[in-house]
Order: C-alpha cells, then sequence, then structure tokens
C-alpha cells in the first residue's frame, strides 16, 4: 500500500490535555498532523481548553518542545497547516481562557465539541487526543 492509499476520509486531533504549560507534549501531535497531510489525507487540528493559547502566535513562538530544540511550537503549527492540517478554536474554551478570536493566527477556524464528535462517530475518519 503506498502512502496515498487508505480507506481514511481524515485525521482529527483533539489538543486537549497538550497545551502550554507542558511544551515537552506540543510537538508529536504536530508532527503528526503534518505527516497525515502531506499523505494526502485531511487533518483537522482541534484546540479545547487551555490549547488554545498555542493559536496565540505570540504564545506559540516562546515555546519549545525541548532545550535542546532550536525550533518553536509556532513553527510546528505553521509547517503542519502549509502541508494542508486545518486548525479549529472552541469558542467556548476561547471565552473560558478569556482569549479573542481577534488574538489568533490568521485561518483558524471555530469548531469545537461537535464538530470534532462528528469526526469521531463517522467510521470513516480517524481520531486521535492528545
Amino acid at each position: 500500500m503506498s502512502f496515498t492509499e487508505h480507506d481514511a476520509a481524515g485525521v482529527a486531533i483533539l489538543m486537549w490535555a497538550a497545551d502550554p504549560s507542558q511544551p515537552e507534549r506540543l510537538a508529536t501531535p504536530l508532527f503528526l498532523a503534518a505527516a497525515a497531510a502531506a499523505m494526502d489525507v485531511p487533518v483537522e487540528i482541534y484546540f479545547t481548553a487551555a490549547s488554545v493559547h498555542l493559536l496565540v502566535p505570540a504564545v506559540a513562538a516562546r515555546l519549545r518542545a525541548s532545550p535542546r530544540v532550536d525550533k518553536a511550537i509556532a513553527d510546528n503549527l505553521r509547517e503542519a497547516v502549509e502541508m494542508g492540517a486545518r486548525l479549529f478554536a472552541c469558542s467556548d474554551a476561547l471565552q473560558a481562557q478569556g482569549l479573542d478570536a481577534a488574538m489568533l493566527m490568521p485561518g483558524c477556524g471555530r469548531g469545537g465539541a461537535v464538530q470534532f464528535m462528528a469526526r469521531a462517530i463517522d467510521l470513516r475518519w480517524r481520531t486521535l487526543v492528545f
């Protein structure tokens, strides 16, 4: 099977426990998103709870997954988006975290529990939770 031959309609990734307080947990889900998108698989990343802070460019720019890596989490996000991943911020999480949608990186859509659950119950989609 080649990388582009698959039965999945897409991959939905939920960023929940992966938030700015533990930057070492942030690179892996974004690497996986970029890899799936590079394989021509539609990718949607849903940010909820404190993870919505990652969509604020200044926050993601100052975070590193490791002190030995010079690459910022903002770079990982940018690469995933350049490969085709779509980003969604939970409106309720934005409100709970005191963030305004205007603060988020360009192109970030709104999507929360209903949209993610629609993907999770669709047997053609794969879901990952971080």
